[in-house]
């Protein structure tokens, strides 16, 4: 009997002891398995919503503002006399705000070509790990120019206020592939509502390509290009026009970021940085120019409102 109890007992102790190894293996692998498949905003894939010229898959928050300022200078060939492009600038102001964190509008005047523009920006996708591979935002706009209207062909034809108008759309397509590596397609359309059809296309198609390498805790270099792949041959003014090109620095200091970049585009408005880009690099036609960005919250997130 008593050997008959002891093998019973080395028998269920056995089982236990077998039992509570695979439960808790089970247990373990669960919880791994939770780790690995849990999904995680990737943040920080740009650090502003501007990359030079040129808009980023990147959104203010609900309630935030931001006050931009652009600065074009003249051609730095201009020489001496132009203080090398100092003396001639283009300026943009212009204000966006964060309706929702999918969704954000802005306007803007931009003194070349004294445009008035205006848009929205939808955030689609988030880059996630063990999610979404890439950020994708949709942005659409339009701009009018205010500039006195020209002498037209026929003396009898009219100027309406549809000829000034200009509309653009954008796919942003970005990956932030490390801490210090960001990559993102842009593929555009711009639509002149105005042009002489019988040489020139309404519609400039283009894709662009850009990307921020992080030098630094508050430094990266940019760089963006727009290839268009029809309207070529476009005149601004009777003035050959050319594929945009830039290049710049971001510097973060507490609420200001400071854009310092050079680049063929005179104007820093869709409709100049696509279809009116009279200048090129290898005439050493560059620029040097600027952005400032200030961001402000106008509406606090709710869990950051004292109760009453």
């Amino acid at each position: 009997m008593r050997k008959l109890l002891l093998i019973a007992s080395v028998f269920t102790c056995s089982a236990l002891k077998s039992f509570g190894q695979d439960d808790g293996d089970s247990m373990l692998k669960m919880l791994d398995d939770d780790t690995k498949a849990k999904k995680e905003d990737v943040n920080y894939t740009f650090k502003t919503t501007r990359l030079i010229n040129g808009s980023t898959t990147e959104s203010l928050g609900a309630g935030v503002m931001d006050m931009r300022i652009g600065h074009r200078f003249g051609k730095i060939n201009q020489g001496i006399e132009n203080f090398f492009g100092i003396d001639n600038a283009n300026t943009r102001i212009g204000l966006d705000y964060g309706i929702t964190k999918y969704l954000m509008v802005g306007i803007g005047h931009n003194v070349l070509g004294k445009e008035n523009d205006a848009f929205a920006k939808v955030k689609i996708l988030k880059q996630q790990t063990n999610g979404s591979p890439i950020s994708l935002s949709f942005l659409t706009g339009m701009s009018v120019q205010t500039i006195a209207a020209p002498t037209l062909p026929v003396s009898t034809d009219k100027y309406y206020f549809s000829n000034r108008l200009c509309y653009f759309n954008q796919v942003l397509i970005a990956r932030k592939f490390s801490d210090k590596l960001s990559l993102m397609l842009m593929p555009s359309i711009l639509h002149n509502n105005l042009v002489d059809s019988t040489k020139f296309d309404n519609n400039t198609v283009a894709l662009g390509i850009g990307g921020r390498v992080k030098i630094s805790k508050r430094v990266a270099f940019t760089g963006e290009y727009y290839y268009r792949l029809t309207g070529q041959d476009n005149l601004a003014n009777g003035f050959k026009t050319y594929n945009s090109l830039s290049f710049g620095f971001d510097i973060e200091t507490g609420g200001h970021v400071f854009q310092l970049h050079v680049t063929n585009s005179p104007g820093i408005s869709e409709r100049i940085m696509l279809g009116q880009t009279v200048d090129t690099w290898s005439k050493g036609d560059i620029h040097y120019g600027f952005n400032i960005s200030r961001v402000f919250t106008i509406v606090k997130p709710k869990e950051f409102r004292k109760h009453k």
